[in-house]
């Protein structure tokens, strides 16, 4: 018998809608990322992309636990000598929640053009609206808030 090995023609994408209302932004972003690599499905492959497409709604609402939102910094560089910039997540969330979300879900995808190419598939939105309702997107039940609910 022959080892199984994916190909890219193999890989079927769905699309997963996840609402991030009241859900801890490292928990999501985890789940998340688990989803864009593809290791929810029997035919992951550490060296293709073989992950579904998910969108996050909400991303306003997503919240920082023990008062990381004051003490976290978000570091960028702008590429001049003495670029770096600094500014809380207090900002962050204020200005550009989309953005801390991506940020968080790119930390924990793979470096490099295959990471890249993951993060692709990551569509965020601040409200409660999103322009992709013709891909029939199947709304995720994340684990972590049902526990939560159930008081957990």
């Amino acid at each position: 018998m022959r080892t199984f090995s994916t190909k890219p023609s193999d890989v079927q994408r769905a699309w997963h809608l996840v609402d991030a209302e009241g859900l801890v932004l490292g928990r999501m972003s985890s789940e998340v990322a688990r989803l864009l690599r593809g290791k929810h499905k029997p035919m992951f492959a550490p060296h293709l992309d073989t992950g579904d497409h998910v969108i996050v709604v909400n991303a306003s609402k997503v919240v920082l636990t023990s008062g990381k939102e004051a003490k976290k910094i978000d570091y960028r560089h702008t590429g001049y000598p003495g670029g770096l910039r600094q500014r809380s997540y207090t900002e962050v969330m204020a200005n550009n929640p989309e953005e801390a979300v991506r940020k968080a879900v790119r930390g924990m995808l793979p470096k490099g053009p295959l990471g890249r190419l993951m993060l692709k598939k990551l569509k965020v939105y601040s409200g409660p609206t999103h322009p992709h309702a013709a891909q029939m997107p199947e709304p995720l039940e994340l684990s972590m808030a049902v526990a939560r609910q159930r008081g957990l």
